[in-house]
């Protein structure tokens, strides 16, 4: 018993003297996008399934732990965590517009609301044609207040409704600036996911997690897209884009590809799934990263896009 207990905390000083060194190894970054001797650090966890995270204008990340029906809000000054909502419609993918509204995708009644800076809620997709959505899922706001929406069916266990498939299919949406128009924009995706585009309204990045692929878009004046062109061989759940136009998908870790679809590097986060990132920080530098039941940050030479 003795001899036990000397050898086990000599084994933990080892193992503590070199992880860190064996998780910046798996870290490849052929471009030093990330910050010099940074490393994946777990930042909070004791969650059921995490998801969603978006930083305010001040670099604050709020994400959703979905299974608990929360809104969760990091805060970049001090580290500390604190719920913004517990009555979050399960809230899956945010994203904040103009007038620090937080818009979510609500999926426990298939719908998007948006929430106030008090974190009261209001519906502004119920449906489309008089027929539930499938269950929205991600979420992108353009400049001029306009929000391209996906809308996959993944079957959720708290739902009241017909968990059939309620539209014709799994296509995205827009939701025009004044909200009155909801039109679909492409109807020919197997199961779209992960969202995001380019800060100058130009460029719509769409994955298809369900044939494996994620497209890039021309985004036209009146928010219809054209030109759409296979971006990378290879879905994702969430994603992100940073200020030199890399493109951040998730799924295995984080895989990130140049303006041309090349990979540059590749973040291991944990042995289970990683399901969306964002910029958040002061100077938003830091990759914050859902990950199932933890939230984790990776500090970054690049920074996100506003």
């Amino acid at each position: 018993m003795q001899k036990s207990k000397i050898i086990i905390p000599v084994l933990a000083g080892i193992a503590a003297l070199f992880y860190p060194v064996l998780l910046s190894a798996q870290i490849m970054d052929s471009k030093s996008i990330v910050a010099p001797g940074a490393q994946v650090e777990k930042l909070g966890d004791g969650y059921k399934f995490t998801e969603g995270p978006v930083p305010d204008k001040d670099g604050n990340v709020f994400f959703t732990d979905q299974p608990n029906n929360k809104i969760i809000r990091w805060d970049a000054e001090t580290g500390a965590f604190s719920t913004f909502s517990d009555k979050a419609g399960r809230a899956n993918g945010m994203y904040f517009d103009k007038k620090g509204n937080l818009i979510a995708c609500s999926d426990e009644d298939n719908q998007v609301w948006s929430f106030d800076k008090k974190g009261n809620p209001t519906v502004l997709v119920k449906d489309y044609e008089g027929k539930l959505l499938n269950g929205p899922n991600d979420l992108w706001i353009d400049a001029k207040g306009g929000i391209y929406l996906t809308d996959p069916l993944y079957k959720r266990d708290y739902w009241k409704r017909d968990p059939a498939m309620q539209q014709d299919g799994q296509h995205v949406y827009y939701l025009s600036p004044d909200r009155k128009k909801f039109t679909r924009v492409d109807e020919k995706l197997k199961k779209p996911n992960g969202i995001i585009g380019t800060p100058d309204g130009k460029k719509l990045y769409v994955a298809d997690i369900g044939d494996s692929k994620t497209y890039v878009y021309d985004i036209q004046k009146d928010g219809t897209l054209t030109n759409r062109q296979l971006f990378v061989s290879k879905g994702s759940d969430g994603m992100i884009l940073d200020e030199e136009g890399n493109l951040y998908i998730t799924g295995d870790g984080v895989t990130i590809f140049d303006k041309t679809g090349t990979q540059i590097a590749h973040f291991p986060v944990h042995k289970g799934w990683t399901a969306n990132v964002c910029f958040g920080g002061k100077k938003r530098d830091m990759l914050f990263i859902t990950a199932e039941t933890a939230v984790y940050g990776l500090k970054m030479r690049v920074k996100g896009v506003k």
